[in-house]
């Protein structure tokens, strides 16, 4: 429908009756006469050519057509009321703060560089970041979070932005005590850093490495286990240990030389990084641009984009 003949006044009439189930009672929240509400809702049936109520003796009772438009139009005027109210009391200073709940490791490594980048763009938007490590379901204050976690079905509306691959990461030292051909014995002369991954065990990731490299019988039940991969990342530059981490989080440090690959082997590990968003939340207007701004961050090299997942979690 063309919006210049959008029938606003025969709207309200039709959710202040759907409402009250009641002519008089819409016409009293409206402050116009019945005669006035029962004109403007007839005139809307008139132009979608169907009744919208039941007309019965004392009682009105919505059609299945009135049942189906009237949650709709009840929700765009809430919004509509909502918005106008946030205008009025702001007088022009920022939105209300967005609160952005990121993994740890994520947030340090990538998203505090670019988050100046978003507040050029966007500076009146306000951001709550939360970074803590959380166990369980993200938290469902937040209005938008990063999660990382395998596809998982979930009630939220979930933008891939990226597909983990990980390699070992370690300081310059401890790679140049590497011998080709001899991995094996490269990967039991130091300390393997774990990073702790809910509901699994702490060997997980290094045992899918030592099966992949080829050397199944590797120990990996040794070395230091940590919350996050910027952790285990950090005591590797530190001179001590084999990380094994995403190298898309830690391209400073590698374009540095404060960490290096020692071998070219990359593991899939089939978890991702994805936005999660509310679905009731997707037409506020800072969530819509804060989640177009990241998805199109995300959807240029060095990162890749893929379809849409369900999953839900947390980030080491």
């Amino acid at each position: 429908m063309d919006r210049r003949w959008l029938p606003l006044n025969a709207l309200r009439a039709f959710e202040a009756a759907g409402r009250h189930r009641s002519f008089t009672a819409a016409a009293q929240s409206l402050m116009v006469t019945q005669s006035a509400v029962s004109r403007h809702v007839i005139g809307l049936e008139d132009l979608l050519g169907i009744q919208l109520f039941e007309r019965k003796p004392h009682q009105l009772a919505l059609t299945d057509a009135g049942r189906r438009i009237l949650p709709v139009v009840t929700r765009s005027f809430d919004r509509i009321d909502e918005v106008l109210e946030e205008v009025r009391a702001d007088k022009g200073t920022p939105r209300r703060a967005l609160k952005v709940l990121l993994p740890h490791t994520f947030a340090h490594q990538l998203a505090i560089p670019m988050l100046k980048d978003f507040r050029a763009e966007h500076p009146d938007i306000g951001i709550d970041l939360d970074s803590r490590t959380v166990a369980g379901p993200m938290e469902r204050s937040a209005d938008v979070a990063v999660v990382y976690s395998e596809p998982k079905v979930t009630d939220r509306v979930l933008d891939l932005l990226w597909m983990v691959r990980l390699t070992i990461l370690c300081h310059p030292d401890v790679a140049a005590t590497a011998r080709p051909g001899d991995l094996a014995g490269f990967l039991g002369a130091h300390d393997l850093l774990h990073v702790r991954l809910d509901e699994r065990p702490k060997t997980y990731l290094w045992d899918m490495f030592a099966r992949s490299a080829g050397c199944p019988d590797l120990k990996t039940d040794r070395g230091l286990v940590f919350d996050t991969a910027q952790m285990a990342a950090g005591y590797a530059m530190a001179g001590e240990g084999l990380a094994l981490v995403d190298p898309l989080l830690f391209r400073e440090e590698i374009a540095a030389g404060r960490l290096v690959r020692p071998v070219d082997l990359m593991i899939d590990d089939g978890y991702g990084y994805y936005l999660a968003t509310d679905p009731d939340d997707l037409g506020e207007t800072a969530v819509s641009i804060f989640r177009s701004w990241l998805i199109r961050r995300f959807s240029a090299p060095p990162f890749t984009t893929g379809g849409r997942s369900t999953p839900d979690g947390n980030a080491p």
